[in-house]
């Protein structure tokens, strides 16, 4: 099957054993929430599906070939990735940044083809980004920065986009927009995974809903399959009822 595929990933940090045969999958085409407890493993998973981690044991493959196989910006022109915090050390602009999308398109040196400066608007315009797009990021709000991060992994036009927290920070308004956008792009054929705790938000846009618990996936089903309330007791230790009060609302652009 290609797309993005892993089996049986094993990693332990320190005296935690993080993934404990956690096996999953990321098609073409579908938008995948990854959630669980703080702590699950979310964020070492997605991190050891682009190659920043080596797991210790299982495999990871990318369009039926092993990852490690992957030239680095071969990879990068799959695989986009947006993490959940993004440091800037030097005073970039909000466009700089998103630039940087393309640098797995272009040769080093080389310059900005037409196609590269109409990727990073179109890129800036789905995050609803233009009017600080030229400002130093550190003088951003966390909202926009956020918004920048995404922009640039947009900017890639990679067919895999993996998330972190996407809308931490984000206003109710810019959230929805971000939501909606994946949902679109999963439509037309990008396969989307989503890491989040947002689940009302985020959920019912999706495809499957994946449950990460002590390392393994506990259930990787249709959201109202994946999120029964005997699964949500087991990974989150809390009850779930069907609303019958004012909240949760329902929010829609």
């Amino acid at each position: 099957m290609n797309g993005l595929v892993a089996a049986d990933l094993r990693l332990r940090l320190g005296a935690q054993q993080v993934l404990d045969g956690a096996s999953f999958a990321l098609r073409a085409g579908e938008m995948v929430l990854l959630a669980g407890r703080n702590g699950a493993g979310k964020t070492t998973l997605l991190r050891t599906l682009i190659g920043a981690i080596t797991p210790a044991g299982g495999r990871v493959e990318l369009e039926g070939k092993p990852l490690a196989s992957w030239p680095g910006r071969a990879r990068a022109r799959q695989l986009a990735f947006v993490p959940q915090s993004v440091d800037t050390p030097f005073e970039f602009t909000g466009r700089e940044l998103v630039t940087m999308g393309r640098h797995p398109h272009r040769g080093r040196g080389e310059a900005l083809q037409p196609d590269d400066l109409a990727a990073i608007e179109k890129a800036l315009a789905a995050v609803d980004a233009g009017s600080f797009a030229d400002r130093r990021v550190t003088t951003l709000s966390g909202g926009e920065q956020r918004r920048i991060a995404v922009a640039r992994a947009l900017a890639t036009d990679a067919p895999l986009l993996l998330l972190d927290e996407p809308t931490n920070n984000l206003d109710l308004e810019h959230a929805l927009q971000l939501v909606g956008m994946l949902r679109r792009m999963a439509t037309a054929g990008r396969g989307v995974l989503v890491a989040s705790h947002d689940l009302n938000l985020i959920a019912p846009q999706c495809d499957r809903v994946v449950l990460l618990h002590q390392g393994q996936v506990f259930a990787d089903a249709a959201p109202e399959a994946a999120l029964t309330a005997a699964n949500v007791a087991a990974v989150f230790g809390v009850r779930s009822t069907t609303p019958g009060g004012f909240f949760p609302r329902q929010f829609g652009l």
